[in-house]
């Protein structure tokens, strides 16, 4: 849902969004509109082959829902588990490990020319 001047807000129902692959899996993105640059939510499903990548302008803040794995910041890896929450600042390598399910904010929102792979 789009924002108006008699609707300031945007709402969305992420397990009925079309996934999108991604680095990470497949992603359920929302408020990825052209006129709305604040910050996207991304229901994501982690694959086993998730692939390192940063960003050079977003920030990424990572909610574990499902699963048990690791997330690997660079080079470096930490546990994860149900509950778990991760902020990734611009420039830092990541890659989420295991079958995971989290929910990803993007800050601002996400912009598909700014997904890098070394």
């Amino acid at each position: 849902m789009k924002p108006s001047p008699a609707q300031p807000f945007m709402m969305a129902q992420l397990d009925e969004l079309t996934g999108i692959d991604c680095p990470c899996g497949e992603a359920r993105r929302a408020f990825c509109v052209p006129d709305n640059q604040t910050a996207s939510v991304h229901l994501t499903d982690i694959h086993l082959d998730a692939r390192a990548h940063y960003h050079k302008r977003t920030t990424e803040i990572y909610i574990v829902l499902e699963g048990v794995g690791e997330i690997e910041l660079n080079g470096h890896r930490y546990p994860l588990k149900p509950f778990t929450a991760v902020m990734i600042r611009p420039g830092c390598t990541h890659r989420a490990i295991g079958q995971l399910r989290i929910i990803n904010v993007a800050i601002p929102a996400f912009d598909p020319a700014d997904e890098w792979i070394d």
